[in-house]
């Protein structure tokens, strides 16, 4: 219990420095406790924030929707369609292509990033929302996941019962098997969303036009012009407290599909 209780402070300090920094003006900064509020300003600064160069924050904040939701929900669908397609059938080549797979999971976002900037500058989509959205639909872990869990957790009796109906494999697989691989899929889509919404390394390459940042990347832009525009620093404090706030929003809508045993009794 020690131990979880120092790392639970570990983690929590320093979200509860941001929240406190965020709410101070920029003179009780450096002379105020760092750790305690002074006089609570933080909806005046968040107002600030978003008035700032006509709301240039707000939108950023909806770019890294757009690339997390979109990348997150494409990417889980595609990722669970290769990983049931690995599992449940049988062709040849399975399992050297589930041993790419698992090769793609051990190669680091970063060392792809220059190697896709080349690819998409020769056809001229540099530069764009497609630059920083494709790239993010591709999650080897997310296929190695959804084979795993489909293996274990789908019944190939289910299966057949479901052919015998006279369903097809794309309605078996929507209508009964991704009944049974919520939890994974969920996982899938949550891993996928805080990675997208997190990434800053590839859209620095792909991205110059200011309007198609994503929020790392514009708080990043924001505070390397700190010492050229001090309130910069305000707006980049309230701008990383609020960026956490979607990440923990969607941790806890979908916190209670994590569930073991959904197919318990399907065969039956």
């Amino acid at each position: 219990m020690i131990v979880m209780a120092v790392f639970t402070l570990y983690f929590l300090v320093p979200i509860w420095w941001l929240l406190v920094a965020a709410s101070k003006s920029r003179s009780q900064f450096n002379s105020t406790n760092p750790l305690w509020f002074a006089d609570f300003s933080l909806f005046e600064n968040i107002g600030n924030l978003m008035a700032y160069r006509d709301g240039v924050y707000l939108k950023w904040m909806l770019n890294s929707a757009l690339y997390a939701g979109g990348g997150a929900l494409v990417g889980t669908i595609i990722a669970g369609m290769c990983g049931y397609a690995l599992a449940k059938y049988n062709f040849p080549g399975r399992e050297l292509i589930f041993n790419v797979v698992l090769g793609g999971v051990l190669v680091p976002a970063t060392a792809l990033a220059l190697p896709l900037f080349l690819i998409f500058s020769q056809i001229s989509l540099t530069n764009t929302f497609w630059s920083v959205f494709l790239p993010s639909l591709v999650s080897p872990f997310g296929v190695y996941l959804a084979r795993i869990y489909a293996s274990a957790s789908v019944p190939d009796e289910l299966i057949e019962a479901a052919r015998l109906d006279g369903a097809g494999e794309l309605r078996t697989f929507f209508t009964v098997s991704v009944r049974m691989m919520v939890p994974a899929l969920v996982t899938v889509f949550l891993f996928q969303f805080v990675a997208i919404w997190n990434n800053f390394f590839l859209p620095l390459i792909m991205l110059r036009d200011e309007t198609l940042f994503p929020v790392t990347l514009g708080l990043y832009a924001w505070n390397s012009q700190v010492n050229q525009i001090p309130v910069l620093r305000d707006y980049v404090l309230i701008g990383a407290l609020l960026s956490i706030i979607p990440l923990i929003i969607i941790f806890l809508l979908l916190q209670r599909f994590w569930r073991n045993g959904l197919s318990a009794g399907s065969v039956k």
